[in-house]
C-alpha cells in the first residue's frame, strides 16, 4: 500500500475546541484499550538505567501519555519527569490544567527542539511522525536524537491493509467522533513503512533503528539507541 503522501488530516487543520477534544479523547481511548500506550511504556522500561528518569515527549499533546507514565512509574516506586513539547497552545493550555509537578510543557517544533544535547534520558514520539513529510520527519529525528542520551523511542501506526482494516472497524464500532472516523484510517495510510523509517533514520545521520511490528495492534516501534545502557 503506496504511502499518501502530501495528505491532511482533519486535525491537521484548525477545528472547534469541542471537536478536537473529542477527537483526542477518542485517541486516548484507543491507545488504553488496545496497547499503543502499552508499547511505548514497556519500552521504555527495557531502556531505563536508573529508578530516576527524565523524558521528552514530542508532539505529547494535551499530556495523556505522559500523564500515564508519570501515574505508572509513581505505581512502581520510581520517579521520572517528562517535557511535553508541542506545537499547538491550545493544546498545552489544556495540558497544563492540573498538571503534576513533574510535567512541564514546552511550546516547540519537532524539527526544532530548544534543548541542550543530551539533557533527557529518552525521547518519546508517539503518532506524531506520520504527520510529517520525509524531509521533516528526518530532521525531527535528527532534534531526537540529539538531545536523548540513551535512546530514542517512536510508536507509529503500521501501514498495511490490516492495520487500515481494524482501525476502520475500531473508530466505527467503538462510536467514534466523525473526525477519528476520517482520520484514524488515513493516518495508517500516512504512516511510514518499515523500510521507510530506516531510510529516515539513515537520512537523518542515526544508527539503524531496531523495529517491532505489532501486526495484530496495527503498531510498529522503532528504538534508537543513543547509547548501550551498562
Amino acid at each position: 500500500m503506496r504511502r499518501a503522501a502530501g495528505a491532511l488530516e482533519r486535525l491537521d487543520r484548525p477545528v472547534a475546541p469541542a471537536e478536537r477534544d473529542a477527537s483526542l479523547a477518542d485517541i486516548d481511548r484507543l491507545n488504553a484499550w488496545f496497547g499503543g500506550y502499552a508499547l511505548t511504556l514497556r519500552a521504555l522500561e527495557r531502556v531505563a538505567t536508573s529508578s530516576h528518569m527524565r523524558v521528552v515527549d514530542v508532539g505529547g499533546g494535551r499530556g495523556d501519555f505522559a500523564r500515564r507514565l508519570i501515574a505508572r512509574a509513581r505505581r512502581r516506586g520510581r520517579s521520572v519527569h517528562v517535557v511535553v513539547v508541542d506545537r499547538d497552545p491550545d493544546l498545552l493550555a489544556v495540558a497544563r490544567r492540573g498538571a503534576p509537578v513533574n510535567l512541564s510543557l514546552v511550546r516547540a517544533d519537532a524539527t526544532a527542539l530548544p534543548f541542550r544535547e543530551g539533557s533527557a534520558d529518552v525521547v518519546t514520539m508517539s503518532l506524531t511522525l506520520h504527520h510529517l513529510e520525509p524531509d521533516a520527519a528526518a530532521a525531527s529525528l535528527r532534534e531526537m536524537h540529539a538531545v536523548a542520551r540513551i535512546a530514542v523511542i517512536v510508536n507509529d501506526l503500521l501501514r498495511t491493509r490490516l492495520s487500515l482494516a481494524l482501525v476502520w472497524l475500531a473508530t466505527r464500532v467503538l462510536a467514534c467522533h466523525p473526525i477519528s472516523r476520517h482520520d484514524g484510517p488515513l493516518s495508517v495510510r500516512r504512516a511510514y513503512a518499515p523500510d521507510e523509517l530506516r531510510a529516515l533514520c539513515d537520512k537523518a545521520g542515526l544508527s539503524a533503528p531496531r523495529i517491532e511490528r505489532h501486526g495484530w495492534l496495527g503498531r510498529i516501534l522503532a528504538i534508537v539507541a543513543v547509547s548501550v545502557p551498562d
